[in-house]
């Protein structure tokens, strides 16, 4: 029973709120690449503006996140995937959201690592991330490694949506799953594809000293 409720609660924390948040992710990065440097500063600095951010950080998005990323790791481990007896298209989508769901995770960790972490300790500030993702990106051995992260990120998201509405009973029917399905697929392109844009948007972005999130890492590092 108490395994019952721990992956009931670990779904609900997937869509909400975690799946908002990355929601709302995607549309500050894409800003960058809709708008430029400009657009993206902008709602970087309307995000850390809100009330009580901190506060909103840590209940909302630090806190759910650690426990669906570690009750996540779990449940991989003790996944059976059975596609060499059953190979069709749920088996394949179940191996796939515990594998992508390991690749989200570890590159959450490097992300939050290379950006909100940095912030904490005060080696860069809110108006320098930009830069850090420039950097970030510019080399193409960590572009290549983020695009994986993005891209399993989006299906893990998409998929695990479908997942929440079979499981919460709000599709039953064949149909309904099926129609859910191709709609979550959909998302999961569309939202792949503004992730990887806006990488490139980064990676194209121009700074009046281009050099200065790298040199604060560099110095942290050191």
């Amino acid at each position: 029973m108490k395994g019952f409720y721990a992956r009931r609660l670990h779904s609900l924390l997937g869509v909400i709120p975690l799946g908002l948040f990355f929601l709302e992710h995607l549309i500050t990065n894409f800003s960058a690449y809709e708008g430029g440097k400009e657009s993206f500063d902008a709602g970087v600095k309307f995000l850390n503006g809100l009330p009580l951010v901190l506060v909103l950080e840590t209940f909302f998005i630090f806190l759910p996140l650690l426990y669906h990323g570690i009750y996540g790791l779990y449940i991989a481990y003790q996944a059976k995937p059975n596609n060499a007896h059953f190979g069709n298209e749920r088996n394949w989508r179940y191996t796939l959201q515990r594998v992508t769901g390991v690749i989200t995770f570890i590159y959450i960790a490097w992300h939050v690592y290379d950006t909100r972490f940095q912030v904490a300790l005060g080696n860069v500030t809110h108006e320098q991330l930009g830069g850090i993702m420039h950097n970030i990106v510019t080399n193409p051995a960590t572009f290549v490694l983020y695009t994986i992260g993005v891209i399993a990120a989006s299906f893990h998201f998409a998929n695990g949506l479908w997942s929440f509405l079979v499981t919460w009973g709000i599709t039953v029917g064949p149909r309904s799953q099926r129609v859910s399905s191709y709609i979550c697929m959909a998302l999961f392109v569309i939202v792949s594809i503004m992730f990887v844009l806006s990488l490139v948007a980064f990676r194209n972005m121009d700074f009046q000293d281009p050099t200065v999130a790298f040199q604060s890492i560099r110095h942290f590092i050191a």
